[in-house]
This record gives structure tokens, sequence and C-alpha cells, in this order.
């Protein structure tokens, strides 16, 4: 059965800023809180903050990223926030993009799928409470930290593209998606994700797409509300190489072509509340376990009380 969750569809300045968004999570169909990596106030500690403000939900990153913390230090800020919070946890990882690997190590990884087997390979095994020992190209640790049973931390990977989707395969409990049409999951994450599972001899991980929504209105442009959400993405070249993939229409120079590319796709997802269930019940055929509802591009261009309303809306409509 596939389960409803929200994304925080801003960066807080202030840990209290998430709390509003934790209670809708908290008293509504949504299963999870998400929130993507933040260079303002560090995702973990948000979620501690709500969490001893009485907003107790399970949660996920969607994803942090490895540059920024030793594989021992990943594991113990995932494990910390599943105690915490006494709830199932998402500890989702991801390499970013070679400019911000170059601007936080000095180099690229010159293999990112290498560098992302030994970082899962080292947070999962501490996670399932191994002793580990691994010396490896970029990542190397051993040491067991002999922790106690707790609330489960399931380990996520962000993938966009087969080669990653294959390796979340092998590795993880949960693949992650952001901004991938219904059926590029189908046709090439899925199988990507089922190859990569059986060469292990290990159960296919759940599928969790963050997929940006929107409900119509007379003065709404999609693409405007695409370009407020994801004009960084947009400018990525691994997002550009997956929108291409997946039949989209792609302009380096011109974003706003590509948002509206993506507003054609269905990668972003907008109408009314019926409109939206339909389109949201393609990524349930493509095979998606949980969908993330990202309203950013609302809350950007018309505020948080506008965007949880919307929220609200939405997921009434998905949960009948």
């Amino acid at each position: 059965m596939t389960t409803f969750s929200v994304l925080l569809p801003f960066m807080p300045t202030r840990p209290e800023h998430v709390l509003p968004v934790a209670a809708l999570v908290q008293h509504s169909a949504a299963t999870r809180l998400w929130q993507g990596q933040s260079l303002i106030l560090e995702p973990h500690q948000t979620f501690t903050y709500a969490a001893a403000s009485g907003f107790r939900v399970p949660v996920g990153t969607g994803v942090t990223l490895m540059p920024f913390r030793h594989p021992l230090e990943a594991a113990l800020q995932a494990r910390s926030l599943a105690v915490t919070t006494g709830h199932p946890v998402v500890a989702g990882f991801g390499p970013g993009a070679a400019v911000l690997q170059k601007s936080v190590l000095g180099a690229p990884y010159a293999s990112p799928l290498t560098a992302v087997r030994e970082y899962l390979t080292i947070v999962g095994g501490l996670l399932a409470g191994q002793a580990v020992e691994h010396q490896g190209e970029y990542f190397s640790c051993r040491i067991n930290m002999g922790w106690q049973p707790g609330p489960p931390v399931e380990l996520g990977l962000g993938v966009l593209r087969p080669a990653m989707a294959r390796l979340a395969g092998e590795l993880a409990d949960v693949a992650i998606t952001w901004l991938t049409p219904a059926g590029y999951l189908r046709d090439v994450i899925v199988p990507a994700l089922r190859e990569g599972a059986r060469a292990a001899g290990r159960p296919m991980p759940r599928l969790a797409a963050i997929v940006p929504v929107a409900l119509s209105a007379p003065d709404r442009d999609p693409a405007e509300l695409v370009l407020a959400a994801n004009s960084g993405h947009l400018s990525m070249p691994h997002y550009q190489d997956m929108l291409r993939r997946s039949g989209i229409e792609v302009d380096p120079d011109n974003l706003a072509v590509t948002a509206k590319g993506v507003v054609a796709s269905n990668a972003f997802v907008s109408g009314d509340p019926g409109e939206l269930r339909a389109a949201l019940q393609e990524y349930r055929t493509a095979g998606v376990d949980e969908i993330v509802l990202n309203i950013t591009g609302v809350c950007q261009l018309y505020g948080l009380p506008v965007a949880l309303a919307e929220l609200e809306a939405i997921l009434r409509e998905v949960a009948a």
C-alpha cells in the first residue's frame, strides 16, 4: 500500500519554524516528515527540536550529503534521531553534485558509485550493530559501537539514474527520488532497483518519490512554481541528464523551457484535488511505496499558510 508523506517546504532559519508542518504530519494522514539537506539549520537538530516540542513523528532525510560528514558521524546522527523521536527514521544519503564535492573535498569523487558503496557499507553495518572493518578508497572505518536496539533506522540512497538505482538495490532499504516522472520510475528506476536487489540476493528496497505538487488556480503558472522550488536542481548536470532520459526537453540556457517540460511530463503534479489524486495514482502504479508531497513552490511564492492549507486538502483527497 502506498503511503503519503510531507516534505518541509522551506529551509528554516529558526527551529520553531518547523513546528506547523510537524503538527500537520502528526494530525493528518501523512506518514512521515521529510527534510532535505539544509545549510542554515542542520536537519537532525531541527527534527530533534520538533520532537522536544511535542511533535514526535517519523522523519526522513532526503537526502543529506556525504561530503559533509564521515559515515560514523552519519550513523550516530541517524540513530540519535530515532532514539530522540521514538520513531523510525529514514536516513537518506547522496554524494551531492560534483561542484559541491570539489568545494568541500578539494576534488570531486573520481567514482561516485564507489564512494557511495563505501559510505553505505559503513553506515549500514554500524546501524545493524555490526563490528565494521572497512578500508576504502574514500572512506575507512574500524570500530564496533555496541549500540543497544532502538527504533529502526532505514538506510536510504538518493537515486536519479540506473547505475545508482542498481546500487540502491544492492545496499539500501529505501531508494529516494526527486523530480522524477512516474513513467521514468516505472520503466527505468524500478527495473534497476530490482536488478540490483536480485544480484545481491535481497528484497528490493522501498521506493520513496519526492513529488512537487500544487493546486491549480487562475493566477498560477505551474512552470513558475517549478522554477521557484527547483531552479537549482534544473541547473545541475545530473538532474538534466535524468530529465533527458525521461524524455523531457532540457535547455541549460533557458530553465523556463525545462520547467515547462517538467510540467508536461507530470514530474510536477498540479490541478484540482481530484486531478492530483489521479496523477499521483500513476506513481502508485509505477511502484512507488511512499509519495512525499513537495509543496515548496507554493510556499516560496504564496507563503507557508497557503502551502499548509493546500497540503491538508491534498492529504484529505489522497486519504479518501
